[in-house]
């Protein structure tokens, strides 16, 4: 991997995350990936810093080790207009951030979850149209403007606004408009290929993993029967379990390909495991950096 940081860990604002993980994080993790939004807190004049933005900066100067920031409400797929005053504020906390991270590279989540005031708990889909190619990249160029590089990730859409099969292209389109980077999510794409009946393999053929900057690896689980009235069961991007061996084995099978890709993060979200699974992430980790090696 090209100038690869290695492989990396998340840093949740979480205090029992944090102290479940600390032998990973400090031993392990060759370099932390962070979501910005987790060290803002919201006052009548704005977003400002909250107390966990100081505890993370204390871990830097401790560590040594190198940031990457993972957004999870930028809403790249929304309009520009009529969200001038929540993108400003956005932004300048993002700058306030890369000054005091001094981040790698910056990179968001697919889709909208910002309409009218209102926000979803998901980044939504998009339309396979001309309309938010441009939407997305007049975003990905603001943050480009801030950190070294820019990327999105791809998201395990439960369902799409255009032909399954015309997704990769629009994947494609999307990173070539705004000149940025893709943020691999195996389990996203795993898991989206999976309830769309789609072959994952064949779907990674199809993307431009030269665009790939970084890399995800997670677990997740099934959803409950009685979500739908048809029964039906998802498969669902909840990082609450173990990598699955089909995601490790499109790990083995991208990285050659992805010759500009600059590092791999073992995604695991706090709150789904105790201190007796540290063991098994820590493999996990451990396991990524093998095939990084390779």
């Amino acid at each position: 991997m090209k100038q690869s940081l290695g492989v990396g860990v998340p840093l949740h604002s979480d205090l029992q995350y944090l102290e479940w993980m600390r032998d990973i994080i400090e031993t392990d993790a060759d370099f932390y990936e962070i979501n910005p939004e987790q060290l803002w807190r919201r006052e009548p004049g704005g977003l400002v810093r909250n107390d966990y933005h100081a505890l993370i900066r204390t871990l830097q100067a401790r560590s040594g080790k190198p940031f990457v920031a993972h957004g999870l409400a930028f809403s790249i797929g929304s309009p520009l207009v009529g969200d001038e005053s929540r993108t400003r504020a956005w932004l300048d906390r993002l700058r306030d951030d890369q000054e005091a991270f001094h981040f790698q590279w910056m990179t968001e989540h697919l889709g909208w979850s910002q309409v009218d005031g209102l926000q979803t708990t998901l980044p939504m889909p998009l339309p396979f149209t001309e309309e938010a190619v441009a939407t997305v990249a007049a975003r990905m160029k603001l943050l480009a403007s801030i950190a070294p590089a820019a990327g999105f990730e791809n998201n395990a859409d439960l369902f799409l606004l255009g032909d399954a099969a015309q997704w990769p292209a629009f994947i494609n389109r999307l990173c070539a408009a705004s000149s940025c980077h893709l943020l691999l999510d195996l389990h996203n794409l795993y898991t989206q290929c999976l309830n769309l009946g789609r072959d994952a393999v064949e779907t990674l053929e199809q993307l431009d993993l030269d665009r790939v900057l970084e890399i995800h690896v997670s677990g997740g689980s099934e959803s409950e029967p009685g979500w739908v009235p048809s029964g039906r069961v998802f498969r669902l991007d909840s990082h609450d379990g173990p990598v699955p061996e089909a995601v490790w084995a499109l790990l083995e099978r991208a990285l050659p390909r992805c010759r500009n890709a600059r590092g791999v993060v073992v995604e695991r979200l706090n709150g789904s495991f105790g201190p007796a699974d540290v063991p098994a992430l820590r493999d996990e980790v451990r396991r990524a950096k093998e095939l990084v090696r390779c």
